[in-house]
Order: C-alpha cells, then sequence, then structure tokens
C-alpha cells in the first residue's frame, strides 16, 4: 500500500472517529435532558426504571430525526430498549412491505364497535331494581 493511501485511510478512520465521538455527545446531551423532563418510565409498557437499569431506558425521536431536538422535548420520548426496538422495526417492516406503519394512519378508523353504549341505561335499570 503506498504512503498516500496509507494517508487517506488514516483520515478517513479520524473523520469517522470524529462523527462517532460527536454523535455520542449529542447523544448525552439530548438523552440527559429528557431524562431530567420525563418520569423514568418506558411511554409504551410502563415499565419503571431506576439506578443501573436506567441505562436501558433510551431517547425515541418521534420523527424519526436524530438531527431534531427542540428545547421543550417535544420531538422525544423514553421507550426502554425492547418497546424502542419494537418501534423502529415496525417502519423497517412498513418500508419492506411498501404500507403505512402502524399508528400512522391518516385519520383514526372508524368507530364500529362502542362497549359502552347503553351503560348508563344499564346502570340506571339495576339501581331502579
Amino acid at each position: 500500500m503506498s504512503q498516500k493511501t496509507q494517508k487517506n485511510e488514516n483520515k478517513l478512520d479520524d473523520i469517522i472517529a470524529e462523527a462517532r465521538r460527536n454523535r455520542k455527545l449529542q447523544e448525552n446531551t439530548y438523552r440527559e435532558r429528557a431524562l431530567k423532563m420525563y418520569p423514568w418510565v418506558c411511554a409504551r409498557c410502563g415499565r419503571e426504571f431506576s439506578g443501573k437499569k436506567l441505562r436501558e431506558l433510551t431517547v425515541h425521536h418521534r420523527d424519526h430525526n436524530h438531527d431534531n431536538n427542540p428545547p421543550d422535548g417535544s420531538n422525544w420520548e423514553l421507550l426502554c430498549i425492547y418497546c424502542h426496538d419494537n418501534e423502529h422495526s415496525r417502519y423497517l417492516d412498513a418500508e419492506w412491505y411498501d404500507k403505512t406503519a402502524p399508528g400512522d394512519e391518516e385519520s383514526p378508523p372508524s368507530d364500529t364497535h362502542r362497549p359502552f353504549a347503553g351503560l348508563a341505561d344499564l346502570l340506571k335499570s339495576k339501581k331502579d331494581e
């Protein structure tokens, strides 16, 4: 390998290492802010975290843009590593199958089942008995 090729590879390695360090610093910054802002609970499964287990609680970017870190934290939610992995898997599956990811529907599905319809009447009839 020529000396010029070696220098180019070393420079590329340095650039990659610096980019990784910068990314890690950025992640630590918004993660620390999110941990101060939100309770240490997974927004999906409700599992609570503290102590050493806190490292399993991650910051998920709702719009999937890791550069979108508003100061109010409106693009973040805390998810455990399992729910975070599941969240990203849903979007990968949607891309693979060329469908909308679950939860991204433009309008909510129509309400055809109303489990509490008529509950007031049932309670009233029970009360009258």
